[in-house]
C-alpha cells in the first residue's frame, strides 16, 4: 500500500524527504502517477483541488495540508465518505502568531506613520502607544487564535475573543453568541480575523462589525478571503471608520493587478503567507494520521463536516 502525495508539486521534494525521515518504510507515490488505484491508502491534497480521487477503493483518509479546507469540503471529486485532517501543526501556528503580533505591534509603534514620515524625509517623534491602553478584538479563538491571543496578552494588551463558544483561555476575555460578538468588539483598537470560514461566517468583516470598533481601529484579516466585504472595507477606510488594513487573503487569489488594495496607502497586501505549513513540523501529523487512519482512529485535527471545520 502506498501514500499519494496530491499537493503543490513544487514543495513534493521537501514533504517527501520530510516523511521519509520519520518513517522510511513507507511508499510514497506523486499526483498523477498513482500507479495502481488498488494501493493507494492515503492522500495528501492542499490548496487546490488535486483531481478525482473517487476511484481509490481503499483510500482510508484525506489529509489537508492547509488549515482551511473550504475548497476540498467544496470539491465533489472528493470522497465524502473518508476521513478528512486539516493541517494545524506546530509550526503553522507559530507562523501565524508571528504575523500577527508583528501587525499588531507595527500598529502600536507607529510604524505605519514612521513610514510615511520617511518618505516625506520628515523627523517625526512620535511616542509608541501603551500595550495596556489598546483592545484587541480576536475572532476565532481556535488553535491559531488561541496561541496569537495569547502571545498578544502576554506583551500587555488587552485581548477579548469570540467563538462559536466560549473558551477560558488565559489573559483573554472570552465572548460567544450574537450579543458577545458586539461586546467583544466594542472599543476595540485592533481587529484580527482567524475565524474559519463556514457559512454563518462568511462575510462577517462588514460595515456592522466595523461600527462597533473604536475610531480608526486596524483590521488584520488573515483567515479566509470570503470572510471580507471588500466594498464595506474600502468604505470604513474612507470614512475614517479603519485608519488601517492588512489584508493577507482574498476573495480571488491571486489578486488582480488592477485591484483597489494594490495601490491604496491604508492597506497592506501580503499574498497569502501568513501562516505556511512547513513540512519539518507538519510531518509528524502526517505519519501519525496515516497510522490512526489505518487503524481506524479518529484523526488528528480531522474535520467536522458539518460545522465546515
Amino acid at each position: 500500500m502506498a501514500i499519494l502525495y496530491a499537493d503543490d508539486p513544487a514543495d513534493a521534494a521537501a514533504w517527501a524527504a520530510a516523511i521519509r525521515a520519520l518513517a522510511p518504510g513507507l511508499e510514497l507515490r506523486f499526483w498523477p502517477d498513482s500507479g495502481p488505484a488498488a494501493e493507494i491508502d492515503f492522500a495528501i491534497v492542499g490548496g487546490k483541488a488535486p483531481g478525482d480521487l473517487r476511484g481509490f477503493a481503499n483510500l482510508k483518509a484525506i489529509q489537508s495540508t492547509w488549515a482551511g479546507v473550504n475548497h476540498l469540503l467544496a470539491d465533489a471529486n472528493l470522497p465524502f465518505d473518508r476521513p478528512l485532517a486539516r493541517m494545524v501543526d506546530q509550526g503553522l501556528t507559530v507562523s501565524m502568531t508571528e504575523y500577527v503580533v508583528l501587525h499588531v505591534l507595527d500598529s502600536a509603534r507607529e510604524g505605519p506613520r514612521l513610514r510615511v514620515a520617511q518618505c516625506a524625509r520628515q523627523w517625526l517623534e512620535l511616542a509608541p502607544q501603551s500595550p495596556g491602553g489598546i483592545a484587541v478584538a480576536i475572532l476565532g479563538l481556535g488553535t491559531l487564535g488561541a496561541d496569537a491571543g495569547t502571545r498578544i496578552s502576554g506583551l500587555g494588551f488587552t485581548v477579548r475573543g469570540w467563538s462559536r463558544s466560549r473558551k477560558e483561555i488565559a489573559g483573554i476575555e472570552s465572548f460567544s453568541g450574537e450579543r458577545g460578538l458586539r461586546d467583544c468588539l466594542a472599543g476595540a483598537q485592533v481587529l484580527v480575523c482567524l475565524l474559519p470560514l463556514t457559512e454563518d461566517t462568511r462575510g462577517i468583516l462588514n460595515a456592522a462589525t466595523f461600527a462597533p470598533l473604536a475610531h480608526g481601529a486596524v483590521l488584520i484579516h488573515a483567515a479566509r478571503g470570503a470572510h471580507l466585504n471588500e466594498a464595506d472595507l474600502l468604505a470604513a477606510l474612507e470614512a475614517g471608520r479603519l485608519s488601517r488594513a492588512v489584508i493577507d487573503v482574498f476573495a480571488t487569489e491571486p489578486l488582480a493587478a488592477d485591484h483597489p488594495f494594490w495601490k491604496h496607502p491604508q492597506v497592506t497586501v501580503t499574498p497569502h503567507v501568513a501562516a505556511i505549513t512547513r513540512p519539518g513540523t507538519g510531518a509528524a501529523d502526517i505519519v501519525e494520521n496515516h497510522r490512526r487512519a489505518l487503524a481506524g482512529e479518529a484523526l488528528i485535527n480531522q474535520v467536522d463536516r458539518a460545522k465546515g471545520y
